[in-house]
């Protein structure tokens, strides 16, 4: 009994972690799993090119589809990634969403997209990767195009096409932030602006939602703008930062990509918008 899946990244334009809604983009870089079933209990994963990242998401991914559909197998996991970790860019939840649809799909079994969202979100908090459950980012790297959630409520209020533009470039500084880290409190003081920026995203104003989106949470956690105005000043049409950091991303069109690119320094990715399939 063998499964794969695959899910994307996303971007941020509102961070859930505030206001308890948010909003983000997919993006196409993407994380793959495959899922062996064979007899015995217990779960074994390899993560390609991450030997020393903690692999409960992972584990405990396998193990709730298993229990959802009352099988009782050993699951062995591989999983391979294009999303830098920890920076803000969804690798957790594109991780999870790939190990759920992976031991589905080795289970010859189907799963509604809001429930995959659900046990996605439930999980992320039970491993500690996710503060709200990033219904948002998981919904995003699902379905893909814009979308907008209730992470506390568990639902998915909106998805539609992004049509402010096909690309996005990535700055990806070294340094890791990690969920367990957060300044909850903190963070917390700006949901007034948090919520504010969700309503302008809400109408379409993504870029006033973007903008507001990272000053809130650069101010929170103490994360330096100069990426966002440097892209802002070479052309780009958005940017800011992506969850809760360090990347920063930058929406842009053909006449500006490059020039982004090159504000935002070596190292920068450049992905298109993922729309779905």
């Amino acid at each position: 009994m063998k499964g794969r899946g695959e899910a994307r990244g996303a971007v941020t334009i509102v961070n859930a972690i505030a206001g308890g809604k948010g909003c983000a983009v997919g993006i196409d870089l993407r994380t793959w799993a495959e899922v062996a079933l064979i007899p015995g209990k217990g779960t074994e994963v390899k993560m390609e090119g991450l030997p020393d990242e903690p692999v409960e998401l992972v584990e405990r991914c396998a193990q709730a589809v298993l229990e959802r559909f009352s099988v009782r197998k050993r699951a062995i996991v591989r999983t391979g990634s294009q999303i830098p970790v920890s920076r803000g860019l969804k690798s957790s939840s594109a991780a999870a969403n790939a190990v759920i649809l992976a031991t589905l799909d080795a289970l010859k079994a189907e799963m509604p997209a809001i429930e995959v969202l659900k046990l996605n979100a439930d999980v992320s908090i039970e491993a500690g990767v996710s503060v709200t459950g990033a219904m948002d980012d998981a919904a995003a790297s699902l379905l893909g195009g814009v979308v907008f959630t209730d992470n506390h409520a568990r639902t998915l209020l909106r998805r539609e096409r992004f049509d402010l533009c096909d690309r996005v470039v990535i700055a990806v500084p070294e340094r890791m932030i990690r969920k367990s880290g957060l300044p909850k409190e903190r963070i917390a003081l700006y949901r007034p602006l948090a919520e504010e920026a969700f309503r302008l995203a809400w109408n379409g104003e993504y870029v006033k939602a973007m903008t507001l989106n990272s000053l809130v949470y650069g101010a929170a956690l103490g994360l330096d703008q100069e990426l966002s105005i440097k892209a802002l000043r070479a052309g780009a049409i958005a940017s800011g930062v992506s969850g809760t950091g360090p990347a920063v991303a930058s929406f842009v069109d053909a006449a500006t990509e490059g020039k982004v690119a090159e504000a935002m320094g070596r190292g920068a990715l450049v992905a298109d918008v993922f729309q779905g399939v």
